[in-house]
């Protein structure tokens, strides 16, 4: 099995998310679009990172893709105040989401089978949280939010995978919001090189407009 889009379930998706986030002040685009691809890709497993004084717009995009998927979502957060105020924001339009409190590089490597996984960019573990995720066999989407950040401009993907456990089959960034770095990962598990081939990724990022070139250098 492998992860199968649905351009249906995407729209549907976005469109209850343009309708839920009314609600809030939030970044155009960046809930509706992490909304679309986790509900047209039909995700089962959701996670992603938060914490106390974070936007929830992106949060509330998720929630409803895991309605339309009959999926799970997880959300994990540092403390018991970072819990409260993220249950409390999304409880305001009548979400419930699963919350976990404890270091995100402590609990991903209880949490198996993720196959949709949005990291805050800000936060300095955040490389490290997308190295420990235990991903799905069917593939996996992973997304980098606030990645426009200085703190970001260094993270390159071929470092969370360097070790050929995954094999990284397409890298977007999209100028949407403060940046989204996103990354689609093959099914089940493979190396990220074949034979005595070496695959390298060379990644440029148009300052004016966005637009990432993304390309695979093999020798």
């Amino acid at each position: 099995m492998k992860l199968v889009w649905s351009p249906e379930a995407a729209s549907k998706a976005y469109i209850d998310t343009v309708k839920y986030c009314d609600h809030f002040r939030h970044e155009s685009g960046v809930s509706e679009l992490v909304s679309a691809m986790a509900a047209g890709w039909n995700v089962r497993f959701i996670a992603e990172t938060w914490s106390q004084g974070g936007a929830t717009a992106t949060s509330v995009g998720l929630a409803v893709a895991s309605r339309h998927t009959n999926g799970r979502h997880v959300c994990i957060v540092p403390d018991e105040r970072s819990r409260t105020e993220y249950i409390d924001a999304l409880g305001e339009i009548g979400m419930l989401t699963e919350v976990i409190v404890g270091e995100p590089e402590e609990l991903m490597e209880r949490l198996n089978g993720i196959d949709f996984l949005v990291v805050d960019s800000r936060r300095r573990d955040f490389a490290r949280v997308l190295r420990l995720a235990r991903l799905s066999n069917r593939g996996a989407v992973l997304v980098c939010k606030n990645a426009n950040l200085k703190g970001a401009s260094s993270f390159r993907w071929r470092n969370v995978f360097g070790d050929g456990s995954r094999r990284l089959v397409r890298l977007v960034f999209l100028p949407v919001g403060k940046g989204l770095d996103i990354a689609h990962v093959a099914s089940g598990g493979g190396n990220s090189s074949s034979g005595k081939s070496e695959r390298r990724w060379i990644r440029h990022v148009d300052p004016h407009s966005g637009e990432e070139h993304v390309i695979r250098r093999i020798k």
